[in-house]
């Protein structure tokens, strides 16, 4: 008897949702099917918007075979109705900040997120009479205090990046609804579906960077929006086929083949993230650990009830960051310095704090004082991968 994804395993779920053997060639793995275009079944519409309810493939901007195969299994993981596939995570973030606000709306974003996310924010939606407050999505009072009548969206970041501060995402969901606010957003590319399904907890939206650790290798950049068909349809016509940053099939393709063993990964991530944040956190040359899985994250209540996987993502801060960065560049084996997180190699960099207030947070007061109480002067991030424990603690030791 056949079984749905529902009541799959994830780890089944992960394998073969959104798959299936090839009805001509009988191919057990999923086709790379790299056409622009496809010759419809019946006549239709010259453009998106005239297509009549036509359910086959016509451009691959509007959508394509492999991707679509992507989409429907990130959406089982994720418990979501429709997934939306794009060429990054900035693409997805982006097409759905755009897709879904308009001048004169207001949004309500975590003022700790990922890089490309915060400049965003704070340098383009404006232009477009976007009016925005960065807030510290760990206080519900804070983001009570920042909801106005004009509120479209909250976007939430948890755990955030660099920091891993943790935002509660069932309270800011119920929060949003009881004050009028349509959306809530979170980017979830720190957790992965197999840590935290933010939609069962109230979210509206759901975001991936597929760059990380969905795609898993660090070869294949990607992006995802999750939630409601309805919404992903209306997105799919303005934010794919208007703004155009759709996914290349072949990056679908090998994302889908990272996607298959996800939940294998971030199990042997999080057991070896733990044991490299307990050798950081007795290290005499440590000043702190920030991992959600450890007892002493301010909010490790918070990462229990709320993720079912710790990850593979910590930070931690040092006397001397940049002297102990200038050696790691130089002495460095097992650990790539390199940017980008969520691979199956180990990567570190160093993140100095007034560089990135500069930049691009550019916090002041309390926001900063908040920001200090994770970052300190800078943090290490570390995104732990799949080598061995021990391996990875003695090349840490030898430039700390």
């Amino acid at each position: 008897m056949n079984i749905t994804n529902r009541q799959r395993g994830v780890r089944t779920t992960a394998i073969h949702a959104g798959e299936g053997i090839d009805p001509v060639t009988r191919a057990s793995s999923p086709n790379l099917v790299m056409s622009a275009t496809f010759a419809p079944t019946e006549a239709t519409g010259f453009s998106a918007r005239n297509r009549d309810g036509y359910e086959g493939f016509v451009y691959a901007r509007l959508s394509n075979p492999t991707v679509k195969q992507l989409e429907d299994k990130l959406a089982a993981l994720e418990g979501a109705e429709s997934c939306q596939c794009y060429a990054s995570g900035m693409a997805a973030s982006s097409a759905l900040m755009l897709g879904r606000l308009s001048q004169g709306d207001h949004l309500v974003i975590s003022d700790t997120n990922y890089v490309g996310t915060a400049e965003l924010v704070r340098d383009s939606l404006p232009r477009f009479g976007i009016e925005v407050t960065p807030v510290d999505m760990s206080d519900l009072d804070l983001v009570a205090q920042a909801i106005t009548p004009r509120t479209r969206m909250l976007w939430v970041e948890t755990p955030a990046n660099p920091i891993m501060r943790l935002a509660d995402i069932g309270a800011l969901s119920a929060l949003a609804r009881a004050r009028n606010v349509r959306d809530v957003a979170v980017d979830s590319t720190f957790a992965s579906p197999i840590a935290t399904r933010p939609l069962e907890l109230g979210a509206d939206f759901v975001i991936h960077s597929l760059t990380k650790y969905i795609g898993g290798h660090g070869d294949a950049m990607g992006g995802a929006v999750l939630g409601r068909k309805s919404d992903l349809d209306a997105l799919n016509l303005e934010a794919t086929v208007h703004f155009g940053g759709v996914l290349s099939p072949f990056n679908a393709w090998l994302i889908l083949r990272g996607a298959a063993t996800l939940p294998i990964r971030m199990r042997a991530h999080e057991e070896t993230a733990l044991a490299v944040a307990r050798f950081l956190e007795g290290h005499k040359y440590v000043k702190r650990v920030f991992y959600p899985g450890l007892a002493s994250h301010p909010q490790h209540d918070l990462a229990r009830r709320q993720m079912r996987n710790f990850s593979g993502m910590l930070t931690f801060q040092v006397a001397d960051g940049l002297a102990v960065a200038r050696r790691m560049v130089e002495k460095l084996d097992v650990v790539h310095y390199a940017v980008s997180l969520g691979h199956h190699r180990s990567l570190i960099y160093w993140i100095p704090t007034a560089d990135l207030m500069r930049s691009t947070f550019r916090h002041e007061g309390e926001l900063l004082k908040r920001y200090r109480d994770f970052a300190g002067d800078g943090v290490f991030r570390f995104s732990v991968g799949l080598e061995d424990a021990e391996d990875i603690c003695a090349d840490l030791d030898q430039v700390l």
